[in-house]
């Protein structure tokens, strides 16, 4: 089995195809009012994408893919899988042209930052694994991207031309937070957001230790921060989905990896594609053969990435954990196990509830709409060292 096998937790949520509103959600042609966006909070979001089911200029059926979730939530086993299907152009690479290439360098609209941008990505992991011809390429861009999604289009529609395909697909947890941006300049996209546990996603960062908002955090961050991280990127996800219904999807990892058929039967009717089980187990691209589990180190460990907080959080750890996120969990489907009042909150958990969402929202601004993105760091691309 290519893909592991448990027994499906009681707490998990089918596969939702279509609209994925809370019950108690108004929707009409302007806005959407949802009071379960988040403890406490009844968000008013106003509809800002055109819907690709809509008035769309291209068959579903060859509707770019954008697979997207909290870091940890299985967004490379989900892209990995689309890729193993067939008729998705395979890459093996990231464009982060919205987190990375546009802070740092500026706006495509301007021929000056275009020209820098280039110069950057040709010398990046992610432009080497398109095999791509440079010049071409640059040329391209120059003359026809004026912003993110022109440059996510460029790239893939000529690979896909390559590889002789009619559709494709990438991969960024951080999409959660561009929904709005993406379809705005790529109207035909589809989404489609991997949600887990966030129990086991705090498990799982902490074991990584990569979690580090600031560039000067030197450890990695704690349980109660990285559950609240997962929460905050889960209500962007969902409050952006929510805006454009038809085009966005939630898929439980636990369903992805305990009933994969049944998951698998209702993402293709969602994005119009065959994601035949058995062909997928075949090609087995990427993570599908090879885990990338955080605890694949482990002597003993079978890589039961299903309820593993059960084995690794003490009682006080889950009971401060769904004080923290236990309205969010609830909310997609994962019940709570400590007995109310098990937990007892202390100053920290009250500061910790109260602030960290709003550290977190002035983090991505502070990065995406000021300045200050200019200085923001490269790595992620991975450079080759400049020739000049």
């Amino acid at each position: 089995m290519m893909f592991p096998s448990h027994a499906r937790p009681a707490h998990a949520v089918g596969h939702r195809s279509g609209p994925v509103f809370a019950p108690e959600c108004r929707h009409d042609s302007t806005q959407v009012r949802c009071p379960r966006l988040g403890a406490g909070t009844a968000a008013t979001v106003i509809l800002a994408a055109q819907s690709c089911s809509g008035d769309r200029m291209m068959a579903r059926n060859r509707c770019p893919v954008f697979v997207m979730g909290c870091p940890r939530s299985g967004t490379n086993l989900l892209y990995d899988t689309l890729l193993s299907s067939g008729g998705f152009a395979v890459y093996r690479g990231r464009l982060p042209v919205h987190q990375v290439l546009i802070p740092h360098f500026g706006q495509l609209d301007r021929l000056e930052h275009r020209k820098r941008i280039m110069a950057a990505w040709l010398r990046s992991k992610g432009f080497r694994k398109t095999e791509l011809d440079g010049a071409e390429l640059t040329a391209n861009v120059l003359e026809n991207c004026h912003n993110g999604g022109d440059f996510l289009r460029i790239v893939m529609d000529e690979i896909a031309r390559k590889q002789q395909v009619s559709r494709w697909a990438v991969y960024d947890p951080d999409t959660v937070l561009r929904v709005e941006t993406i379809k705005r300049e790529i109207p035909d996209a589809l989404f489609v957001h991997i949600i887990r546990d966030g129990r086991d996603i705090a498990v799982s960062l902490r074991k990584l230790g990569e979690f580090k908002p600031l560039p000067w955090n030197r450890g990695p961050r704690s349980l109660e921060e990285t559950a609240l991280y997962w929460k905050w990127m889960v209500q962007k996800g969902r409050r952006a989905g929510w805006l454009i219904s038809k085009d966005y999807t939630e898929v439980h990892y636990e369903d992805l990896v305990t009933e994969p058929r049944r998951a698998l039967r209702d993402l293709g009717q969602f994005l119009e594609h065959d994601l035949d089980y058995e062909r997928i187990q075949t090609a087995a691209l990427g993570t599908i053969s090879k885990t990338n589990s955080s605890f694949r180190d482990e002597v003993g460990d079978r890589l039961n990435a299903v309820q593993r907080w059960k084995e690794k959080l003490s009682p006080d750890q889950v009971a401060s954990l769904e004080w923290l996120v236990g309205d969010t969990l609830e909310a997609v489907g994962y019940a709570r196990t400590a007995p109310a009042g098990d937990w007892k909150p202390g100053v920290r958990d009250r500061l910790l509830r109260t602030i960290y969402p709003s550290f977190l929202e002035a983090k991505q601004q502070v990065k995406t709409k000021t300045l200050l993105g200019r200085f923001s760091s490269l790595a992620e691309l991975e450079l080759t060292p400049d020739a000049g």
